[in-house]
């Protein structure tokens, strides 16, 4: 799924850091897996367009695991949560869309281009169930090419669940072999969260490592005290 002449994406190298490097187009998965193994993903405008983006610099997790602050850490230790992964993908894309008052980029053709997605094996889901009534209050979604993660949207009902998300999603991801873990676009949550704001061009390498790897997403449902990790 490398860039070659049948890639219908510009050079991503060649992009502008802050700007769209296409638009218009497709959410087919052929288009979609296309551009994330070129390291670019569509981030639709206001008004619908569909923007594709390559960002200059990228929000990269290093696998040794994000930052645990003393507060998540203590979250962990309750154990009050259970974390799966691809029990309920269309439930934490919905979530992840419902956001009142803010609007979102995730419109109905892209929920329905990730579903399809994840019916392939290409996009995946982390849950967080509260253990008391086994409901929904975290989750975070993305999409896997070999031994690459891209992340896309994640959400919280409750205090810290898409913390507690992230930091099951990164285990899953080291213990199945993965490589990267792009988080897109740096922002200061991210950055609370241990990500680290990485050159483009650093992270276009990294991915072509990481595309031909054998991975196998873990799927097991457990709860969050062995997750608590070191206090950071």
């Amino acid at each position: 799924m490398r860039r070659g002449p049948g890639s219908r994406f510009p050079d991503p190298a060649r992009a502008p850091g802050d700007a769209p490097l296409a638009w218009g187009g497709d959410l087919a998965p052929a288009t979609l897996l296309d551009a994330y193994a070129n390291g670019i993903f569509p981030w639709p405008s206001g008004d619908g367009t569909l923007l594709w983006w390559s960002p200059d610099p990228r929000a990269l997790f290093t696998l040794d695991g994000p930052h645990v602050s003393r507060s998540l850490r203590r979250t962990l230790a309750r154990d009050r949560l259970v974390c799966s992964a691809d029990t309920d993908f269309a439930g934490v894309v919905a979530a992840c869309a419902d956001r009142p008052g803010e609007g979102t980029w995730i419109t109905p053709p892209m929920r329905a281009a990730y579903a399809r997605l994840h019916e392939l094996g290409f996009a995946h889901s982390v849950e967080v169930r509260q253990a008391a009534d086994d409901r929904l209050v975290g989750g975070v979604y993305g999409v896997a090419l070999g031994g690459a993660f891209m992340g896309e949207s994640m959400f919280s009902r409750v205090r810290d669940a898409s913390k507690v998300a992230l930091v099951d999603l990164v285990d899953r991801l080291r213990r199945g072999g993965y490589a990267l873990f792009d988080a897109q676009l740096p922002t200061p949550h991210l950055t609370s969260m241990g990500a680290a704001t990485t050159p483009r061009s650093v992270f276009l390498a990294a991915l072509r490592t990481a595309l031909p790897l054998d991975t196998d997403l873990p799927r097991e449902v457990r709860g969050t005290a062995g997750l608590a990790g070191r206090e950071g």
